[in-house]
C-alpha cells in the first residue's frame, strides 16, 4: 500500500529527547488546513498518502515515533506506569514538537483545527493528551485504546470532540473503547463511538483515520 503515488512530501527530524527521537511530518501538497499529532508516527505519518485520495480538506500528520520496547512504550503513552517518564513524553511531544511544527513549517493552526491521534496503547496517549491539554486539541482520534489509563470519577470541565472506535473482534479494546465513550458522553462531551467489524491492527485503523479527519475538519 505504500507505493502508491504521493503529491506531498514527508520529511523527518531527529530530536535530542530521549538519546535522539524521529519525527516525521507529512506535508501535503496544498497548505494545510488542519494538523493531526500522532504517536507512533513511523507508521501513522505514512497515512498521508491516504488522505490524499480522500475528500478531506489538506491534513499535515506529524507523526512521533514510538519505541519499540513495549514497556517503555507503555510508560511513555499511559500517565499511570511512570509518571516521571509520562510527564518528560507528553512535555516532548505537546511542546517541543508543536512547537519546531510551528516555526518549521510557517505558523501553528488554531485549537479548533488540531487533533491528536493513537491507536491502542497510542490510544491512550492520545486521550491522556487531549483531556490534558484542550487549548491545544480541538479533536481527539482514539482507536482500540488499551485499559492501563481509564476514565476518573471526576473529568475535566472542557473536553475535546473525540471520535472513539474498535473492532468487532477486539473485545477488550472494544470494551475499553466504549468505556471511554460513555464517560465522555456522561461528562457532556461531543462523542462518537464505532464499532466496525475488524480486529487489532493498522489497515482497520487507517481506514477510521480518514473518517476521523473528514468528521473533525471536513468542509462545512
Amino acid at each position: 500500500m505504500n507505493d502508491r503515488a504521493i503529491a506531498g512530501e514527508f520529511v523527518t527530524e531527529t530530536f535530542d529527547y530521549d538519546g535522539g527521537r524521529p519525527v516525521t511530518v507529512y506535508v501535503p501538497p496544498d497548505p494545510p488546513e488542519a494538523v493531526v499529532f500522532a504517536g507512533d508516527g513511523k507508521s501513522i505519518s505514512q497515512w498521508g498518502r491516504f488522505l490524499e485520495a480522500a475528500d478531506v480538506p489538506s491534513t499535515m500528520i506529524v507523526g512521533v515515533h514510538g519505541l519499540t520496547d513495549e514497556n517503555l512504550r507503555l510508560q511513555e503513552y499511559s500517565p499511570v506506569f511512570n509518571t516521571e517518564r509520562f510527564a518528560a513524553h507528553e512535555k516532548f511531544f505537546v511542546k517541543d514538537v508543536r512547537q519546531w511544527t510551528a516555526s518549521r513549517f510557517a505558523g501553528a493552526l488554531p485549537t479548533e483545527r488540531t487533533a491528536v491521534f493513537g491507536a491502542s496503547a497510542g490510544g491512550e496517549l492520545a486521550l491522556a493528551l487531549g483531556l490534558r491539554h484542550p487549548d491545544v486539541y480541538g479533536a481527539i482520534f482514539c482507536a482500540s485504546p488499551g485499559a492501563g489509563y481509564q476514565p476518573t470519577e471526576v473529568m475535566p470541565p472542557r473536553i475535546p470532540r473525540t471520535y472513539l472506535v474498535a473492532g468487532t473482534q477486539e473485545p477488550f479494546f472494544l470494551e475499553n473503547a466504549t468505556r471511554w465513550a460513555d464517560a465522555l458522553r456522561d461528562a457532556g462531551a461531543d462523542v462518537v463511538m464505532k464499532e466496525r467489524v475488524g480486529s487489532h491492527g493498522g489497515a482497520f485503523w487507517r481506514k477510521e483515520f480518514l473518517l476521523m479527519v473528514a468528521w473533525a475538519f471536513g468542509r462545512e
